[in-house]
């Protein structure tokens, strides 16, 4: 069995951390006993000696040193040294034993209060989750060291090491570079993947939404001929999805994922995760065939990616040099990729329901394109997103939490910041009754945003998962709940529409108005809760 001991030296031979500078105690008998040949142990009498010693390796080196420390007693008489290692720019792995993790909950002898021990001077503290997750906080306390120049921990309980391991990719890049500036080397690196890859894609997220990353993106995209995806759950656009070689969103489950990007043997993120997912799923990523890179300006989101090669850096510039470098393909034979889309539902018969659908179909063909929409609205988010693309940078803004409230207040702000500019939020009800008096400030400040509130009198999508678990949900619905009524009581103008007809008329009287109006207003819109939206 190969086990999480096993896999943790895999990781650190592959960062070339190979001596262990350390003073042993029992919570690290597991971890060294039997040290393999290639490993070397350096002995120390006091763990103010053992971090010391690896300071100093580690200066001279400027590479990392690996040290082990033994629960609370090791790692406190350690703090001082370890605060010299940062005000020395010293970057150091520190692996600290800890009790065994299936009673710790009792407090058992040697057992550590050792996160916050240590205060402020490790560059980051990891506590893995599982036994399985120690080769991958390993291998990110690693780029953390060298990145950020100092002490980086990660805290072990003993029993961990015997576990079995997974044989999943850790989440931790092979190889990170950090850069101020769009060097040649790093950009050279990446050109040469994409070069060198015959069916390369890209993946792009909140961190390329800017205009001149969106402009590089396009140029490599056509030059390579290649499909865009845009990350699941991405707060705002990277890549203008009315693009002919937008691709539409990644899917959120592994199966699916795997089966999206299977055809492609390179796939390199820009200003995206590598890959953010909502249910969990047993099985890699991707498929052994396919090699992932990522491009970022987030150094946490680098250190936790699988992927083979992460440069950290400033995305326009980066992005812009890479579109430079890139030869454009001479065998452009990729058809435009299949944008899955939710087709434009008929009106709605006499008498029939309102569907969100209905509503998003309707704002898609009147929104102009310079548009802000800030969106809420869980159960009718895969509509939105096929139905209303991002044209413009900041064309599409929502919360990367997935916490609800964040839509009515953003809207006001980003109308704020850019009076000029239209701003709509599409809004669950259950979602606007979180922030609702975020409408007083509007009005106060005279703020001309429009808050399009779906409301079906429900937390639609929670009801959906609780089927989905073959469970009845436990919540009643709210269908008495009046938002455009709370949104008159604070002072904001509100009107009620509950058929397709008054949708429309309502519209096509307010989007002329959205770029110069200087008084919010919310449209509340009776919607059918979709019984089709699966999460």
């Amino acid at each position: 069995m190969r086990t999480v001991r096993d896999a943790a030296f895999e990781a650190l031979r592959r960062h070339g951390l190979t001596t262990i500078f350390a003073n042993p105690g029992s919570t690290e008998i597991s971890l060294l006993a039997d040290l393999p040949d290639d490993l070397d142990f350096v002995l120390a009498l006091h763990e103010g000696s053992v971090v010391g010693a690896a300071t100093g390796w580690a200066v001279v080196r400027n590479e990392p040193a690996l040290v082990l420390l033994h629960t609370t007693a090791g790692l406190g008489n350690a703090v001082g040294a370890l605060a010299t290692a940062r005000e020395n720019r010293a970057p150091l792995v520190v692996i600290v034993g800890q009790q065994d993790r299936r009673h710790l909950a009792q407090r058992p002898f040697l057992a550590g209060r050792l996160e916050q021990l240590a205060g402020d001077y490790p560059v980051s503290v990891e506590v893995p989750l599982r036994a399985q997750d120690v080769p991958g906080a390993l291998g990110r306390a690693v780029h953390a060291a060298r990145c950020e120049r100092g002490p980086a921990l990660v805290i072990v309980p003993m029993d961990d090491w015997t576990e079995a391991a997974e044989e999943l990719p850790d989440p931790a890049p092979s190889t990170i570079r950090q850069t101020a500036i769009a060097d040649q080397e790093s950009v050279r690196e990446v050109a040469d993947l994409l070069t060198a890859a015959s069916r390369p894609a890209l993946v792009v997220g909140a961190g390329a939404d800017h205009a001149a990353t969106w402009q590089a993106l396009t140029e490599l995209a056509e030059r390579l001929d290649c499909p865009v995806w845009q990350e699941s759950f991405g707060a705002r656009a990277g890549f203008p999805q009315d693009h002919p070689r937008f691709a539409g969103h990644l899917p959120a489950d592994r199966t699916r994922l795997r089966q999206t990007l299977e055809p492609h043997d390179l796939v390199i993120a820009v200003g995206a995760p590598v890959f953010r997912q909502y249910p969990y799923e047993d099985g890699p990523l991707v498929h052994p065939g396919t090699r992932l890179a990522m491009v970022t300006d987030d150094p946490e989101e680098a250190r936790r990616a699988p992927v083979e090669l992460a440069v950290v850096g400033p995305l326009p510039d980066f992005c812009a040099a890479l579109a430079r470098l890139v030869p454009e393909r001479a065998d452009r034979t990729a058809e435009a990729p299949t944008r899955p889309g939710a087709a434009l539902p008929p009106p709605p018969g006499k008498g029939e329901p309102l569907r969100a659908a209905h509503v998003l179909g309707a704002l898609a063909e009147r929104l102009p394109p310079e548009t802000v929409l800030v969106e809420e609205t869980p159960s009718s988010r895969p509509d939105l997103h096929a139905m209303v693309p991002a044209r413009r940078p900041l064309g599409f803004l929502s919360a990367a939490m997935g916490g609800l409230g964040f839509a009515l207040p953003a809207a006001v702000g980003v109308r704020m910041g850019d009076p000029g500019r239209p701003v709509v939020a599409v809004v669950g009800d259950g979602s606007s009754l979180y922030q609702i008096q975020g409408l007083w400030t509007a009005v106060r400040y005279r703020v001309g945003a429009v808050f399009v509130v779906l409301a079906n009198g429900r937390y639609a999508v929670m009801d959906r998962l609780a089927e989905k678990q073959g469970g009845k949900p436990p919540w009643p619905d709210f269908e008495e709940v009046s938002v455009a009524g709370l949104a008159k009581a604070l002072g904001c103008p509100a009107r009620r529409v509950t058929d397709h007809a008054g949708l429309l008329r309502e519209l096509d009287a307010l989007v002329p108005t959205l770029g110069n109006r200087s008084e919010p207003l919310l449209l509340e819109v009776a919607v059918d809760p979709d019984r089709s939206f699966a999460p």
